[in-house]
């Protein structure tokens, strides 16, 4: 579905755009400090936050963790803050998914650009390389 790039955040998109937040998705990538960093693309509800000094942090097997930097971000994705979405990471990347979002009939999420949204079956995040499903990803 086609977005605003200027309303392409969570809750200016929700608002703008009449999507319910527990039913838009973000995908947000994390790294793990350290030599080299570790990354992940955790999808979670808009409506929960990532468990970053937790769930995170533990699943990476490192000592601090983060959200990644939008510079990070572009340079591993490809795709700008506000429009990353799950669908066509690099290989090798983890993607962890919260088990809350498979709990929804059908999740909006990043496009791959800021002027584009996905409305989505949950389920199909199934079907992608290197994803796992997490229990408390988010709180």
């Amino acid at each position: 579905m086609p977005c605003d790039p200027d309303l392409a955040d969570t809750a200016a998109f929700c608002q703008a755009y009449g999507v319910a937040p527990e039913d838009s998705a973000n995908t947000i990538l994390v790294v793990g400090k350290g030599e080299p960093p570790a990354y992940a693309a955790c999808v979670v509800l808009a409506t929960t936050k990532l468990d970053v000094n937790k769930a995170v942090r533990k699943r990476l097997g490192v000592r601090k963790a983060s959200f990644a930097s939008a510079e990070e971000t572009k340079a591993l994705t490809g795709m700008l803050i506000g429009g990353v979405t799950a669908f066509g990471l690099p290989e090798g990347l983890a993607i962890w998914v919260d088990s809350r979002v498979l709990g929804r009939e059908r999740v909006v999420l990043g496009g791959g650009s800021r002027s584009l949204k996905l409305s989505v079956d949950p389920a199909m995040l199934m079907a992608l390389p290197d994803v796992e499903i997490v229990d408390d990803l988010a709180v």
